[in-house]
């Protein structure tokens, strides 16, 4: 049997993103999206891979729908992000808090098996069957409206231009929305959580409110230590009620920056940053470049809003030089005045070869990462030369190689070339509020995630705090997942150990991880049924406005928060004992 080691690089597609908003990660269409390996032919080819392809390592084994693809280099295969993916990643933090999600090695082999189904993969943590049927909420029609200026809360781009058509209660038409925010918008009232719920016997029975919450208080409160995880799809207001209950308990509240921008966080601890808000990239911009991201699969309107636009001194992509750095030909790469592929886990070195270049100091290798040193050269009389720069960087990162080793570079590669003339990295965050997880955490604590109040004051440790971490040591024996779902996109160990203790999951929902809980709550979709505020990638607060009532009887996350928070202060001042939390 011939195999072949692999390097796994994982990310957003954009099939992947349409497949969750619109038919949630339970449909067959999210599977043919997200069950899919992507290999070079000739790798291929040399294996005897056709239609499906077994893909392992120590972590564990998979099998997925195999697809040829040129854009993918040799020796590298690349699989949607989610729980498939995440069955092969590596687990191992390196003292950062982040998994490596982009640099596992992987083997492959030829295989006839069954392609590797949802609930194969739910096996691994406890669920051998499921049979939720997510519901629609009842919607009616009703007076015709239309509403300008609607934010978008699904990426961090936080588009503020949406016109939106309604009749009554149904999203009719979005104008402005890229694909993936369209189908969240007018698909909001489907697949949700409509009641709370309990686990009892391995079984969901529906509950009142106040019966999940009491069930969930009890939790918390009987835990010696718990985590409380997510907030980067809710508002800044929920956060701010989060970080009280953490205090109160004495736990970990993280959000998902471990699993994307913790590193450029770590760097700007070390060495500063060098930042600007978009609207000046807008304006000014000539040289845009894009490291380590596929905009054009994970932030769809990226192009349209700072690449394409006019500006007041720029009149649009004519008068910009767009550069992509990536380790495969991705579809934002095809789009691209000049695509430099560089080897995977090596852009430390590209961008200290690069600094040398700005520099003036010579190079003396033929060439550095798998890039020709003239390559090198003309980059850096591209970027110095430029009038106004900008770094948009991705995870891909700061999830490889050295990591927020990485960030750092970038952050002195800017730093370098404001020396010459005026260059900016801005991180491109993923989920609409991570960049409000950080900024909400930092005002209160000092610190922008994994906080952890076990000694009565707040600390962070970045490979002890950090939420995959504190799973994999088993640090923490309670969890609340709040507008979050770490089973579809944790590594498998850690989930493992997630689904061995108590969780409280609340969101608008069925996500993976409920299925593990053993309390649901619904809630509200922010932005939709929900008001509340949002920080922009850039670090711009913006005000997300409710443009229908939520369904009867849910509640939005700031008030099932208030609720929890009211009585676990109200236990531990007065001093009730709930006893087992069975």
């Amino acid at each position: 049997m011939h195999r072949k080691v692999f390097i796994l690089n994982t990310g957003r597609t954009l099939k992947q993103g349409e497949s969750m908003e619109g038919e949630g990660k339970y449909s067959s269409e999210y599977f043919r999206s997200v069950a899919i390996i992507y290999i070079n032919p000739v790798d291929a080819d040399e294996l005897g891979i056709d239609e499906k392809c077994k893909v392992y390592n120590e972590n564990g084994v998979i099998v997925l729908k195999a697809v040829k693809s040129d854009d993918v280099p040799r020796g590298m295969v690349f699989i949607p992000m989610g729980p498939w993916a995440n069955i092969l990643v590596d687990h191992k933090t390196e003292s950062t808090g982040m998994p490596n999600l982009k640099s596992s090695i992987v083997y492959l082999e030829r295989t006839d098996e069954d392609i590797t189904s949802l609930l194969d993969i739910l096996k691994n943590y406890g669920i051998s069957h499921f049979n939720l049927k997510p519901e629609d909420r009842r919607i009616k029609g009703g007076k015709k409206k239309i509403i300008e200026n609607h934010i978008c809360s699904f990426c961090g781009e936080l588009c503020d231009f949406l016109k939106i058509e309604m009749d009554g209660e149904y999203i009719v038409k979005t104008i402005g929305a890229c694909p993936i925010g369209r189908l969240k918008l007018i698909n909001y009232y489907r697949h949700r959580i409509l009641k709370p719920r309990i686990k009892k016997n391995g079984r969901f029975i529906e509950v009142s409110i106040d019966e999940a919450i009491d069930k969930a208080v009890r939790i918390l409160v009987n835990s010696m230590h718990p985590l409380l995880f997510g907030w980067s799809s809710t508002s800044n207001e929920a956060l701010e009620i989060g970080m009280h209950i953490a205090e109160i308990l004495g736990g970990i509240i993280d959000n998902t920056t471990v699993i994307c921008h913790g590193q450029t966080t770590l760097a700007a601890q070390e060495v500063g940053t060098a930042r600007a808000t978009l609207g000046l990239i807008r304006n000014l911009s000539d040289v845009i470049i894009l490291w380590g991201s596929n905009a054009t699969e994970a932030h769809p309107n990226h192009f349209i809003r700072w690449i394409l636009s006019k500006g007041t001194d720029i009149k649009g992509r004519r008068e910009r030089k767009l550069i992509v750095i990536d380790v495969r030909r991705s579809e934002t790469a095809k789009k691209a005045d000049l695509f430099i592929k560089v080897e995977p886990g090596r852009d430390y070195e590209l961008i200290t070869a690069l600094r040398m270049a700005v520099k003036d100091l010579e190079l003396e290798a033929d060439n550095v990462a798998g890039v020709p040193i003239d390559k090198i050269y003309e980059l850096a009389d591209i970027m110095r030369s430029a009038k106004y720069g900008v770094i948009f960087e991705g995870m891909g990162v700061t999830m490889t190689g050295a990591k927020y080793r990485n960030v750092q570079e970038l952050i002195k590669l800017a730093h370098d070339l404001n020396e010459w003339t005026r260059f900016v990295l801005i991180p491109m965050r993923g989920h609409y509020n991570v960049t409000g997880g950080n900024e909400v955490m930092l005002w209160i604590s000092g610190y922008p995630y994994a906080i952890d109040y076990m000694r009565g004051f707040p600390k962070m440790v970045p490979g002890v705090t950090t939420s995959t971490d504190a799973l994999l040591n088993r640090d923490v024996d309670a969890a609340l997942i709040i507008a979050s779902d770490p089973v579809a996109h944790f590594p498998r160990k850690a989930v493992e150990y997630l689904s061995e203790i108590p969780v409280i999951v609340i969101d608008p929902k069925w996500s993976l991880t409920a299925l593990i809980a053993d309390v649901v709550i619904p809630s509200g979709i922010t932005g939709i049924e929900c008001s509340g505020t949002a920080y922009r990638m850039d670090s711009v607060p913006l005000y997300l406005k409710k443009i229908v009532d939520p369904p009867p009887g849910v509640l939005c996350d700031t008030e099932i928060l208030k609720l929890i928070l009211k009585k676990i202060i109200k236990v531990k001042k007065g001093g009730i004992e709930y006893g087992d939390i069975n």
